[in-house]
């Protein structure tokens, strides 16, 4: 017998698979902490409990695919009778659905990535390309910041010449025009929602250098994807107040080592020399 969803499973079931604002999951978090009556408050009234304007609401409703407010409450209120007809979720219960949730939300992103790599050739190609750039350029602006610094990290470790644009600004041209000056032929990008203006205008302005670009990002079209080369798209968590990139980390280790395959000596000897640097590291602290 198929075991009947609980009312908190239902509403998280209205959240899954829309991409929400930060206010916008304070909105869903205050749905899912004030079962049954807050599908039973008007626009304004839950605006105000929720902490956030009234036209937020309204957009709130419409990210989840409904034509406005009363839509949603219309789906909401038979959650709530449910609610109120059985035993309501404790708080505890309800944050740990949240929080599973999310977790399973991830997962799925890691799945889907996995029936991507089933097929490894774009990938293995991207690996290919960006050993073979030197020097190669990786760039995370904002949000992105971090992903770009964990890949240039590992990329400098296996190639001789790394150069990790975070910042914005003219920085960016800057350091495009150098290294296409200096006789880099690729880019990598990684662009998490919400999209950085200055990556996208990085984006088009290296494909004016003559520079080929990859990026990761999170669904395959991005408004920026016909100025780049190759889109890699990867699922990014959103059930919780900050995104999470459990996929996107996965699949920028993918690419560090399909170019590791790609220059198999190079990156041994690399490796080697960073061993031997590590070994003296130790020394020098008595460990």
């Amino acid at each position: 017998m198929t075991r009947q969803r609980t009312p908190t499973e239902r509403l998280l079931a209205l959240f899954d698979g829309h991409r929400l604002s930060p206010t916008q999951r304070r909105i869903a978090q205050y749905l899912l902490d004030h079962l049954p009556e807050a599908a039973f408050l008007s626009s304004v009234d839950l605006a105000e409990r929720a902490g956030v304007s009234q036209p937020s609401v309204t957009r709130f409703a419409v990210a989840l695919g409904f034509s406005g407010y009363p839509a949603l409450r219309e789906a909401l209120r038979p959650i709530a009778l449910s609610a109120a007809a059985d035993s309501p979720d404790t708080p505890e219960e309800i944050r740990r659905n949240e929080l599973q949730a999310a977790v399973a939300a991830e997962i799925r992103n890691l799945e889907s990535l996995h029936r991507m790599l089933a097929n490894p050739t774009q990938v293995l190609d991207l690996g290919r390309r960006l050993a073979a750039s030197v020097p190669l350029t990786v760039l995370g602006l904002r949000i992105s910041a971090p992903l770009a610094e964990y890949f240039a990290y590992a990329a400098k470790r296996i190639h001789p010449d790394v150069r990790c644009v975070t910042a914005g600004g003219s920085a960016v041209y800057d350091a495009l025009l150098q290294a296409q000056t200096a006789g880099g032929t690729w880019l990598l990008a990684f662009a998490m929602p919400r999209y950085a203006a200055e990556t996208v205008q990085a984006l088009r302005f290296a494909r004016e250098l003559g520079l080929k670009s990859a990026v990761v990002t999170d669904v395959p079209f991005v408004p920026f994807a016909r100025d780049v080369d190759m889109v890699l798209p990867v699922g990014v968590g959103s059930r919780l107040v900050f995104d999470s990139y459990a996929a996107p980390v996965v699949l920028a280790a993918v690419v560090l080592q399909a170019m590791a395959d790609a220059a198999p000596e190079r990156t041994q000897t690399c490796l080697e020399a960073y061993e031997q640097v590590a070994e003296r590291e130790d020394f020098f602290y008595g460990r």
